[in-house]
């Protein structure tokens, strides 16, 4: 979860950025930037699933003394969701007409996501994950890792894994990589570095290409 969480940090701060970085009117760069954006959004969401249905109602079972944070962090999930229900439209609005009203407003939006993200994931990493690594066993803790890789096909995850491998530390990549499904492994190896290449390559025209696996 930690390494899922440095990427969400990171690809929601850049979001703003991205929006306002369409010239108004090239709709062809807001549609491109938009349907990433959009990505991300059903990522974040299809992982809050996940913990709302296979961990939470777990750590609340086995760990009442946590009820509260349990309550707090379900909260956060809740205002994240209102926000992404939100954007959903405006995103979609700006993808058609790369309006510059429009381009404001969505990078209003995903800087007040943003906002709230940076306050979740970095106490669910420190205030919830300790006591998860105690109650939860293994298996467990997979599951709701695999919800997520579940609900995406192949050629989706393996654009985007590069993304989460080059926003971890190089000692991390290794660990996480060993945990995504084999077949996903074997396809990131075979088209999936180059795909992420050329996505941020896209998205960040002359910024160098961070590295990954």
């Amino acid at each position: 979860m930690r390494r899922v969480h440095r990427f969400f940090l990171w690809a929601y701060d850049e979001a703003p950025g991205l929006v306002i970085s369409v010239e108004p009117g090239d709709a062809a760069r807001a549609a491109y930037v938009g349907e990433v954006l959009g990505n991300f959004d059903k990522v974040l969401h299809a992982h809050h699933e996940g913990e709302d249905l296979l961990m939470y109602p777990l750590l609340a079972k086995r760990a009442p003394a946590c009820a509260l944070h349990v309550e707090q962090m379900l909260e956060h999930h809740r205002q994240v969701t209102q926000r992404l229900e939100s954007i959903g439209p405006v995103r979609l609005r700006w993808m058609e007409t790369a309006d510059a009203s429009v381009r404001a407003d969505l990078a209003d939006r995903y800087e007040d996501l943003s906002t709230v993200l940076e306050v979740h994931l970095r106490r669910e990493v420190t205030e919830v994950m300790p006591v998860v690594d105690r109650v939860l066993n293994q298996k467990e803790g997979k599951a709701i890792g695999e919800h997520g890789v579940k609900t995406f096909d192949k050629k989706f995850l393996v654009g985007y894994l590069g993304m989460v491998l080059a926003t971890n530390p190089p000692g991390e990549r290794e660990e996480f990589f060993k945990e995504v499904p084999p077949p996903v492994r074997l396809a990131y190896r075979l088209v999936g570095r180059r795909l992420y290449r050329k996505q941020y390559a896209t998205l960040f025209p002359g910024r160098v290409i961070p590295d990954t696996l």
